[in-house]
């Protein structure tokens, strides 16, 4: 029913399954994803993006899909994106860490917000150290070191972000927005270098320290 909907609404907004110039994606989330073009491959909705590469994904995520007015430049080859296998490798001598004076918050608002309390952990430890005050060179802030403008989006000031509770709930929020329309280890790379980065490359940036990063967590995960 979902899909024949989603179908029915491009169909309505000229927007076919057949390749369009550029188009506007809109999640059930509200978030919303601009990409050159579009096609349906049964329940998957298949989405071709900007700068090469494509994207596939469950219909029932996505609320409709419309034209995108707005000309972009096209973008310039680009290096490949990490290989799944090096993200996936164990890592020695590495322990997923809990600090009692957190884990009370981490499992209330994880669980209310549906994410994984240990992903949380996790991504303290390697964010902070579970260090509330730690604060990064490029102005990332708190136990999730979240930099103060992305905070605003769930709420929270920067003058609060050394506050545990207000960081923590910022955080699992945020790392549920990507969770929501992006595998786990894309979600962590987005996390890390930002949205931006993950569609440009159509995978883990090959950044080092964001390989990092990603590889890192997902090998705390499965301790």
């Amino acid at each position: 029913m979902k899909l024949k909907k989603l179908i029915l609404t491009t169909a309505m907004l000229g927007v076919s399954v057949l390749p369009a110039r550029a188009e506007i994606v809109f999640f059930n989330t509200g978030r919303n994803l601009s990409v050159d073009s579009h096609h349906v491959d049964g329940d998957k909705i298949v989405m071709a993006m900007r700068g090469g590469g494509e994207m596939t994904l469950d219909a029932a995520l996505v609320s409709r899909i419309e034209p995108d007015e707005v000309p972009y430049p096209e973008a310039p080859a680009t290096p490949p994106p990490a290989d799944a296998a090096q993200l996936t490798a164990p890592i020695p001598n590495l322990h997923l860490e809990t600090n009692p004076r957190f884990d009370a918050i981490i499992k209330k608002v994880a669980k209310e917000q549906g994410v994984d309390a240990t992903l949380v952990r996790a991504v303290i430890q390697v964010e902070s150290g579970y260090e509330p005050r730690a604060h990064s060179r490029s102005g990332a802030m708190g136990l999730m070191q979240l930099m103060p403008q992305t905070a605003k989006q769930y709420g929270v000031t920067a003058r609060r972000l050394y506050d545990p509770r207000a960081n923590i709930e910022a955080g699992i929020k945020h790392l549920k927005s990507l969770l929501d329309h992006l595998p786990l280890h894309l979600a962590l790379a987005a996390y890390n270098a930002g949205e931006g980065a993950v569609q440009r490359f159509q995978g883990v940036p090959p950044y080092p320290e964001t390989q990092k990063y990603v590889s890192t967590i997902l090998a705390l995960m499965v301790q």
